[in-house]
């Protein structure tokens, strides 16, 4: 280079101007070429030019990519790719303190002693350079240039209190991650920069927070190398990183590198500590803030003076001393690295038998271990690249389209992405290199090509991961106190500014549950100031809305349509419940009042509707004294009283009242009091809940499915459930309460206290088998006893011809029926005058008749065919039957269920089953009229056969016509019901005795 050239030295901190200063300098001159530390910066640098001269005259050069025009008058380069002996106009060279650096310093070195302009050179950097340039560089002179923007140390903070527009700074790919995460949850998301990133994915990264989608950025050390962004306040989350050998403290300078991005411009800016890091000693940060710092002393350095005779001879030169003591000698690089690694492999020695193949040999070593894998890995493949490009060969093409396919994928998570970059890296280095391809400008269109796609994808993943745009979109629109426009689809979907952010449930929102923390609470407070206006629409809508839209769950719980909107409270009155409405709060006091007004509007015609005969009792001002009084204790039971608990009220009640009271459809029934309206299951269903809520219960029992006449009994219910849902409950099962009626009235007829069976009737209006039935006449208060007998067969058909054998067996059956004779019948099966009851008569002709049938035939048929062999006799088919009779006292219903199963009907019950109709006896005892002996029953005429129904065997002996005496004086008899369905009967019965 000529020596007339100017040599200056602009030194100074950070945010001084010194780039825009070297830009401005180049393009006064034709020609000129910049030397930066990092792709990113080239790549910034770049942009800016092209913006003014246009892409016609600018060049950019680095490892991975070259755009060379062919009138380019101005180079923009990485310090390693800028291409030697340019003869420019301008040169300049960025971050010139990076000549200390273990890694890459002794390239800046080579420039710094070598790289001239021939009208100017720069060296731009750090003023810590001043002594090492002025030693080696003699006729250097220098330019100071100051800060442009205060930057103040704010100590240490956490990261949830960070203000916008921070860059946090990691050392580690781990690190950086978990802040964005961290970032994403409680600020709505992060950039992330990194050294690694190619440009096209840096440049969308950087995007994301320079257009202000993010306010918060995530970034390695890379950003203290001149990278230009809107950075107010710089927080280290670490003060120490590993080097690639080791872990060290970062130096004051190397921290105000980084600090220095905070504040551009005119604008001031801050520095400080976040997470683990502790904060900054004071004279460190005082540094940082005065920009003093201890000088450099000591450069790195390489012999660029290389020897390409052999392989040996190369490393001896890479290797050799520095004359200077300003220089030290630099540690071993990865280019020297793997040229040693090589040279121990004897085929490759075998082929570096010239200064040409040494010199090709040594290229092919400063291909850049983008991977990061191991040294002998990287070393086995430049080797292979060796083989290919020795003796003027090119490395395949098929070759190479086999390691650029495994690459060409954009699947996978962020980490797959970032290897697969670097390894396209290697390959797009390799198109860089003239002579090494057929066809270079075909691979590098392939090579970038894969590399955008890459980058791409990786931008989106990082963006998925790390970006929660809906977050940012909330946080910044509250920031500017801009309204925000709400959605709500017919699912209840709420989408604000076009992001879902939860559901409205009625006039409750739910926030999107994939939020968590900070991030939930920004996403609610910005939910709920867009739905303001959605609340007071719903509301209106809700108010004018039909009540067939409208229902109460079993729960308590008031629906609009699918939506939850309130629940129902105890009132003062079981009647009157109160309502207590679901309304956000933010939807503000005038739509809660609207929702409650017509909530209780509905439920107050619900209960007006169904329970509507109830109303009308309590409103009749007609009753009065103990009717009135009886009124009021059914309206407390909701139009249903087990008798046994107003055994005693009934009894007081005289006919009169009893009349008034079934004008309004009131049954006195023997085991309930009720009104048969409120058994349907609308008003059931009401009752329920009305009754839970009145007696405090805390999960409400749920109503019997509607039309069954029994359903199993429910376990662990309230006391009194079975009442209030329309049934009785009786062993495992419960019955309706109409249909038990039914059956009281059926069993009212049979013999009780002698026992009965049941009858096809009875089976049939309870839909039971006869177990079951069993089972619920045991809750009934009666007694089962469980017996088997000969199942009887039907008669045989009457014969239809006048064969002989058939006749034969019709005469004999006749005569056996005149034989039977009445001393034979058994005592017990005998009426009030000797005389066989008649269905015991009927029954022993039938057996008669039956049994001379069977001997007749039998006859006939070894008469027609006296070669038939003797019939082996088949055992009698056997059946189960059951007999009933009064045990004692019924169960009570509603949860006594400590004595149910399996024993009997002796246990203790209650008198409720006694209790009859009105005129029945209420004392305790078998209901009334039921197989009483003496002149009550059958003793005198009119009165029912003793014994058990239908004359069956083993029944009790009767009093056959003796008159009864007792030691207790006769009972004063009851004055019969005129309203008991059996009244006239019992009128005629008494008057005719």
């Amino acid at each position: 280079m000529t020596g007339a050239s100017r040599i200056l030295a602009v030194l100074g901190p950070t945010n001084t101007g010194k780039t825009h200063y070297a830009i401005e300098r180049m393009l006064g001159y034709r020609t000129g070429i910049m030397g930066f530390p990092l792709r990113l910066l080239a790549r910034e640098v770049y942009d800016k030019i092209v913006a003014i001269r246009g892409p016609s005259v600018v060049a950019l050069v680095t490892g991975e990519e070259r755009i060379v025009p062919p009138r380019a008058k101005y180079w923009i380069c990485t310090v390693e790719a800028m291409p030697p002996g340019m003869g420019c106009d301008f040169l300049a060279i960025d971050e010139i303190q990076l000549c200390a650096d273990p890694e890459r310093g002794h390239v800046f070195t080579e420039r710094l002693l070598n790289a001239r302009g021939t009208n100017e050179t720069l060296f731009l950097g750090a003023d810590t350079m001043r002594g090492p340039i002025k030693a080696l560089v003699p006729e250097v002179e220098f330019l100071r240039r100051e800060r442009m923007s205060e930057l103040v140390y704010g100590g240490s903070k956490k990261i949830s209190r960070m203000p916008p527009r921070t860059a946090i700074v990691g050392f580690s790919v781990d690190n950086v991650y978990a802040i964005a995460e961290l970032l994403k949850r409680q600020k709505g998301g992060a950039a992330v920069v990194m050294g690694a990133l190619s440009p096209r994915t840096r440049n969308a990264q950087v995007a994301l927070y320079q257009n202000g989608e993010v306010d918060y950025l995530v970034a390695t050390d890379a950003i203290g190398m001149g990278l230009n962004l809107d950075i107010d306040h710089v927080a280290f989350s670490a003060t120490s990183k590993f080097d690639g050998r080791r872990m060290r403290p970062l130096a004051p300078n190397e921290l105000a590198q980084i600090a220095g991005r905070a504040g551009r411009g005119m604008s001031h800016g801050s520095f400080g500590v976040t997470g683990d890091a502790r904060p900054l000693e004071p004279e460190v940060a005082e540094a940082i803030m005065e920009h003093r710092f201890t000088p450099l002393k000591k450069l790195n350095w390489r012999s660029s003076d290389l020897q390409f005779g052999t392989v040996e001879a190369l490393i001896r030169s890479l290797e050799s001393l520095p004359q200077d003591e300003v220089l030290v000698r630099a540690r071993e690089a990865d280019d020297l690295g793997a040229l040693k690694f090589l040279s121990r492999d004897g085929g490759i020695i075998s082929r570096t038998t010239n200064a040409q193949s040494v010199r090709l040999l040594w290229d092919v070593c400063r291909i850049p271990d983008f991977r990061g894998i191991s040294h002998g890995e990287h070393a086995s493949l430049i080797g292979g690249i060796f083989e290919y490009l020795h003796g003027g060969g090119v490395i395949p093409d098929d070759w190479l389209a086999r390691q650029i396919k495994r690459i060409d994928r954009v699947d996978g998570d962020i980490d797959t992405l970032s290897k697969r970059l670097a390894f396209i890296r290697t390959w797009t280095y390799v198109s860089q290199r003239k002579n090494w391809l057929r066809d270079e400008s075909h691979w590098r269109d392939v090579t970038r090509a894969v590399e955008d796609r890459l980058s791409d994808a990786l931008h989106e993943r990082l963006t998925q991961r790390f970006v929660d745009r809906r977050t940012s979109v909330l946080l910044r629109r509250l920031k500017q106190k801009e309204a925000l426009l709400a959605e709500v689809n017919d699912k209840g979907e709420v989408t604000v500014e076009g992001e879902f952010v939860g559901r409205l449930d009625g006039f409750r929102f739910t926030p999107d549950k994939s939020a968590q923390g900070a991030e939930a609470k920004t996403l609610k407070s910005a939910s709920l100031q867009a739905l303001a206006p959605q609340f007071h629409l719903r509301a209106d809508r809700f108010y004018n809305a039909p009540d067939t839209e409208i229902d109460f769950t079993e729960q308590g719980g008031l629906m609009w349509g699918d939506a939850a909107v309130g629940k129902l409270v105890a009132g003062a009155d079981p009647l009157s419940p109160q309502v207590e409405v679901f309304v956000d709060d933010a939807a503000g006091a005038d739509v809660a009042q609207k929702v409650e007004r017509r909530l209780q509007h509905f439920i107050s015609r619900k209960v007006q509707a169904l329970f509507e005969p109830l109303i009308n009792l309590q409103k009749d001002e007609e009753l009065a004294g103990l009717a009135r009084g009886f009124a009021f204790r059914l309206v407390e039971g909701f139009g249903l009283l087990p008798r046994h608990a107003v055994m005693q009220e009934v009894k007081d009640l005289d006919q009169e009242a009893r009349g008034t009271l079934r004008k309004h459809g009131i049954r006195f029934g023997q085991f309930t009091i009720f009104m048969p309206l409120l058994l349907k299951p609308a008003p059931t269903r009401l009752r329920l809940v009305l009754w839970s809520l009145a007696n405090g219960v805390q999960e409400f029992p749920e109503a019997p499915p509607p039309g069954l006449v029994t359903v199993p009994a429910a376990k662990d219910a309230p006391q009194g459930y079975d009442t209030m849902s329309g049934y009785r409950e009786a062993g495992e099962r419960m019955i309706r309460i109409d249909m038990l009626e039914r059956l009281a009235d059926m069993l009212r007829s049979e013999d009780s206290r002698g026992g009965f069976e049941a009858k096809a009737d009875m089976l049939s209006i309870t839909g039971m088998t006869l177990e079951q039935f069993a089972d619920l006449m045991q809750g009934l208060g009666y007694r089962a006893e469980k017996g088997e007998r000969a199942k009887v067969k039907a008669a045989p058909e009457a014969p239809r011809d006048g064969t002989k054998a058939e006749a034969a067996v019709a005469e004999t059956a006749e005569e056996t029926a005149a034989d039977a004779k009445p001393e034979e019948t058994p005592a017990t099966e005998v009426t009030s005058d000797g005389a066989p009851a008649p269905e015991v008569a009927t029954e022993q002709a039938a057996a008669a008749v039956e049994e001379a049938t069977a001997e007749t035939s039998a006859e006939a048929t070894a008469s027609a065919d006296a070669s038939a062999e003797t019939p082996v006799e088949t055992p009698a088919e056997m059946e189960v039957f059951f007999t009933f009779a009064w045990g004692g006292r019924a169960r009570q219903g509603g949860g006594n269920r400590g004595q149910r199963r399996g024993q009997g009907g002796n246990q203790s019950q209650s008198a409720e089953g006694a209790g009859g109709q009105d005129g029945q006896d209420r004392r305790g005892g078998k209901p009334r009229g039921q197989g009483r002996s003496g002149d009550r029953a059958g003793g005198k005429p009119g009165g029912r056969p003793a014994g058990k129904p239908g004359g069956k065997k083993g029944g009790r002996p009767q009093q056959q016509g003796g008159k009864t005496y007792s030691a207790r004086p006769p009972k004063k008899e009851k004055q019969i019901d005129p309203d008991n369905p059996f009244a006239a009967a019992l009128m005629g019965l008494k008057q005719g005795n």
